[in-house]
């Protein structure tokens, strides 16, 4: 009997245990997110800034090199709205909108954020993906939505806009609103009332004919290809372009990408870093929550530093067939799901179908009205806007909530990079502050129990020379004098104190000043009279104290536990019994 076949490290887990049965949903959900990511392609190449054949070579490769390093069994890889907007919005300070210089630097922009997601993936630094708070995640693609569905106004009404910003964008509508395109204005309008009823009505009159719920939202996802075919049928027989000034999609080379791997030069590396640092984690961070979400739909997982090597290398195959960057889409995904993909080999299908779309059909794109592709973007990020969590984040939390909406403004009125650094600095201010004003309790023994809550919400048993404080966060330079400032506030008021019981048990460290604030709060409370001790520290953070002049001289004692220290303090409270 053969021994069995080892696993090849060069191949995918995926392949090598790959399932017959697994192959029709694999093929299916190809076909059908192929439909799907053509108009996508095309339209997000346009929304970056670049030739809409760039769209489509980023939409070939890009699948493939996710299909051998990633994790995730259902994420669709490819361009999407937000990492096309932060592309715009990082070149088109540094070149014209569809030159030359302007494409060289969106392929080496995925090469930069190619390289620095896959040297992530060797570091095992999938932490990354909660480096960003959701609030600001969420603000960030908000805001994003807001600023790209009015960026797409101008094509919808043929109104010709320079301006990049949601202001002056809207300025300019307004002052060009005599050049209003009426041709154009009937096409854009005409194809965001379509994508809209089929987003919003189309599943429920589907479903009221007998069609299964997972058919009757896959027809209502694909309505953007319908719209294409509308769209270009009607500019093809009314010769639109010619005659009414109707702008299209134009000739779309045909032809596979040429494969090249170019370096940025010293200039270019130091103008791109940063947007391809920030396109890098933004797009994983995207990327994982929606393969997460998905994964756990079928009792998968999804393994963080894998997918940094999956998207690293979809981005660098990106860059050698001259797209821009890419990351995983969520509305694809979806689809790529409930089409009954298995494995990423329906990634690859459709990679394998985009190359024949390129080798010979691109000229059914020519006639293709921009406005058609305008209406596309819009409905996909409207749904982006997500007021639901703003709500709930508001209910909850409203630091959280105010990251967020300074996050949305941030994106709307500054631009990408600047909105979404706000969010990061303010989210990391709210931290800190949170850090620095630690929430302490008094606390005090339930009745009859070994438990201690806070006198403030509970009717408990105290001892009344003895003060015990429970401190609910580790100690640091950030929050020390906090600490100090309260402690001596609370013996102040209670002059009669002769015990402080400080309890850490959620002290997880205690930095070098936090201390020396600790020791010199130690001689300080010894000068009035009172003992300072010690309950529940946890053991590393013994381990160093013992090890201090404040560990070797302290007054008190360290005890176990909070209730051993009541039984021991109380005891020391009772005056010795009369003899006799």
């Amino acid at each position: 009997m053969s021994a069995p076949l080892r696993p090849s490290p060069l191949l995918p887990v995926w392949l090598q245990a790959y399932q017959r049965g697994w192959l029709a949903g694999d093929l299916t959900a190809g076909v059908i997110v192929t439909v799907m990511l053509i108009p996508q392609s095309l339209a997000y190449a346009m929304l970056a800034g670049l030739p809409p054949q760039i769209g489509l070579y980023a939409s070939i490769a890009p699948l493939v090199a996710y299909a051998l390093f990633g994790s995730s069994m259902t994420l669709a890889v490819g361009p999407v709205a937000v990492v096309s907007l932060m592309t715009a919005s990082a070149l088109a300070p540094l070149a014209a909108a569809g030159s030359a210089a302007y494409l060289a630097l969106a392929v080496q922009l995925a090469l930069l954020s190619g390289v620095m997601l896959f040297v992530f993936g060797l570091l095992r630094l999938g932490a990354l993906a909660h480096l960003l708070s959701h609030p600001v995640i969420n603000g960030f693609i908000s805001g994003s939505a807001v600023l790209i569905a009015i960026g797409q106004l101008k094509h919808i009404f043929g109104i010709p806009v320079t301006a990049t910003g949601v202001v002056q964008t809207v300025q300019q509508l307004v002052r060009g609103a005599p050049q209003l395109n009426l041709t154009t204005t009937g096409i854009g309008l005409g194809a965001l009332g379509l994508l809209a009823f089929s987003r919003a009505a189309l599943p429920r009159i589907l479903r009221q004919l007998g069609v299964s719920a997972g058919a009757a939202g896959l027809c209502a996802k694909l309505a953007p290809m319908l719209a294409v075919v509308l769209g270009t049928v009607a500019v093809t027989l009314g010769q639109w372009h010619l005659t009414a000034g109707v702008k299209v999609v134009g000739q779309v080379p045909a032809g596979l990408p040429a494969l090249a791997v170019v370096w940025p030069d010293s200039q270019s590396l130091s103008m791109l870093w940063l947007p391809a640092l920030l396109i890098a984690v933004v797009g994983f961070v995207e990327s994982v929550s929606v393969a997460h979400s998905l994964a756990l739909k079928r009792q998968q997982r999804i393994i963080p530093d894998k997918e940094l090597l999956g998207l690293g290398a979809a981005n660098v195959a990106s860059a050698v067939c001259g797209g821009f960057p890419v990351t995983g889409g969520f509305a694809r995904s979806v689809v790529n799901f409930a089409a009954g993909a298995n494995t990423p080999l329906a990634g690859v299908v459709s990679a394998g179908l985009m190359a024949v779309v390129l080798a010979g059909l691109t000229d059914w794109f020519t006639l293709l009205p921009q406005a058609v592709l305008a209406a596309t973007i819009i409905i996909a990020v409207t749904s982006l806007i997500d007021f639901d969590t703003l709500k709930q984040v508001w209910d909850y939390d409203r630091a959280d909530a105010v990251s967020l909406l300074v996050t949305v403004l941030g994106v709307v009125v500054l631009g990408v990079e600047e909105g979404i650094l706000l969010g990061v600095v303010l989210s990391l201010g709210v931290l800190v502050w949170r850090s620095s004003h630690p929430h302490m309790a008094v606390v005090g023994r339930v009745a009859g129990t070994e438990h201690f809550r806070n006198v403030s919400r509970h009717a408990v048993e105290t001892l009344p020379d003895v003060i015990a404080l429970r401190i609910d966060e580790s100690l640091f330079f950030g929050n020390a004098a906090a600490v100090e400032s309260r402690i001596m506030q609370l013996v102040d008021h209670q002059p009669s104190t002769r015990g402080l019981l400080l309890i850490l048990s959620a002290v997880n460290r205690i930095d070098t000043t936090a201390l020396g604030v600790l020791d010199d709060l130690q001689r300080s409370l010894g000068e009035r009279g009172v003992v300072l001790s010690l309950a529940e520290v946890k053991g590393p953070v013994m381990d160093k104290l013992a090890t201090t002049p404040l560990g070797k001289r302290l007054a008190g004692q360290v005890f176990l536990s909070t209730h051993e220290a009541f039984c021991a303090l109380s005891a020391a409270e009772k005056p010795p019994a009369a003899a006799g």
